[in-house]
């Protein structure tokens, strides 16, 4: 799984997301999130088709949508989004959110994919300490990943510390706090040690946390930017300045408290 890779949450199917994957594939990328709820699968199926890149260079996840958990509406919504995104195969297969009565039966239809080879791995998203425990003891499978709001105003350290003690690899989404944090002054005042900017000290943090990150853009030269991040290293003294700017914010919704 590639550390770095393109997320396109909003992105507009058809011409305006393919022509982004296809940007992000020529600058570098080898990894792209999508969702069935982004509703822009085909899109994203036709930029990798085009981009020129063999299919199997790529890791492409999708998400099973809150609306279609359970045991087998997720196995046909699996079925649908390959569909759309015109694949033989998946690399990474997700469950979108922890649905309450829901996500344990669909985590047996991702571990059911998984053994039938559909799937080369499967995880979770947005999923707490005890979601992720009940699937575990339900399953005894492990999710390979948790992909989490994550950034230095959400650091969410318990959870990161029972993922990397279960083995289960912590993905970040909207790592840049959907461009909050990409003015704030500490960050800036780091990134000029670096001659890097505030987007990719974050973009950095999350790396060197061991977590892999995802941002979205739709620019190639922001794209480019933020690819820049793999010559350099923040010091241990940076690195503890970005942890201490968590407030236990959240920008998106709160997996406990959300009207599913």
């Amino acid at each position: 799984m590639p550390w770095l890779g393109l997320g396109v949450f909003k992105v507009e199917d058809g011409v305006s997301v393919s022509e982004v994957v296809k940007s992000a594939i020529a600058a570098g990328y080898r990894s792209i999130d999508t969702a069935m709820v982004y509703r822009n699968e085909a899109g994203v199926g036709q930029g990798i088709r085009e981009s020129g890149v063999p299919r199997d260079q790529l890791f492409i996840t999708t998400k099973v949508w809150n609306a279609d958990q359970g045991y087998e509406s997720t196995l046909k919504a699996f079925e649908d989004s390959m569909e759309r995104l015109g694949l033989d195969d998946l690399d990474l297969y997700l469950v979108h959110w922890p649905v309450k009565g829901k996500y344990v039966e669909t985590w047996r239809a991702l571990v059911e994919l998984y053994q039938r080879g559909r799937v080369r791995a499967i995880g979770v998203s947005n999923f707490q300490i005890h979601h992720l425990e009940d699937v575990i003891r339900d399953s005894g499978v492990v999710p390979m990943v948790n992909q989490i709001e994550y950034h230095p105003h959400l650091s969410q350290k318990p959870l990161l510390e029972f993922c990397k003690r279960n083995g289960i690899q912590p993905e970040a989404w909207s790592p840049l706090a959907q461009g909050r944090l990409t003015d704030h002054p500490a960050l800036a005042d780091i990134g000029s040690k670096y001659g890097k900017t505030p987007s990719q000290v974050i973009l950095r943090w999350d790396l060197q946390h061991g977590v892999v990150t995802i941002p979205k853009s739709v620019r190639p030269e922001r794209q480019k930017e933020n690819a820049e991040i793999f010559d350099f290293e923040l010091s241990a003294d940076d690195m503890a300045a970005i942890d201490a700017l968590n407030l236990d914010q959240r920008i998106g919704p709160d997996p406990d408290n959300f009207n599913f």
